[in-house]
């Protein structure tokens, strides 16, 4: 795999956050030099041409990340299926503390994005953020729940993408 492909997206994809415009080829390399750098796994999409200036990078998780959860989709799921935890009957009484408490402490955010730089010299990235458990077991929240972080601004997006590529 080529760490410094040349050939741009032709237009920015949907799904795809803006985060720098007037971008340079270099600062592109730069952010998949600084993954690698700092152990995240940098490899091409299913399909896409190693030239082509779009990696997906994995790999880096973030602690005590949860002040980011989807609140409302969490709600949103227990008023269809209830489920019985005191975490989530303390939410459903509007007090979401005991289960972000419980996400601190047995979960972690998973920050995995594809990163791209467009013809138009845009730095884009399509997050794919998702909470996962630290140990297997250790929590007791049901599996059934929808465990997924608010939408992010693209300031939020772009600091994440930073840290991942130990940029910031």
């Amino acid at each position: 795999m080529t760490l410094k492909p040349t050939r741009p997206l032709p237009a920015r994809p949907a799904g795809y956050v803006e985060l720098a415009r007037y971008s340079s080829l270099g600062r592109f390399w730069a952010y998949l030099g600084g993954a690698q750098r700092a152990g995240r796994e940098v490899r091409s999409p299913r399909g896409d041409d190693p030239e082509l200036c779009r990696r997906r990078v994995t790999g880096y998780s973030l602690p005590g990340a949860a002040l980011m959860l989807d609140v409302g989709r969490v709600t949103q799921a227990l008023d269809d299926g209830f489920e019985t935890h005191p975490a989530l009957l303390a939410l459903l009484a509007g007090d979401p503390g005991p289960l972000r408490a419980e996400l601190n402490a047995h979960f972690e955010l998973n920050v995995n994005f594809v990163l791209a730089f467009t013809a138009a010299r845009d730095l884009v990235a399509r997050p794919e953020f998702k909470y996962a458990p630290i140990v297997r077991g250790l929590s007791d929240l049901p599996l059934s729940l929808p465990l997924q972080p608010r939408r992010l601004g693209r300031d939020e997006v772009h600091l994440l993408v930073q840290r991942a590529c130990g940029l910031a």
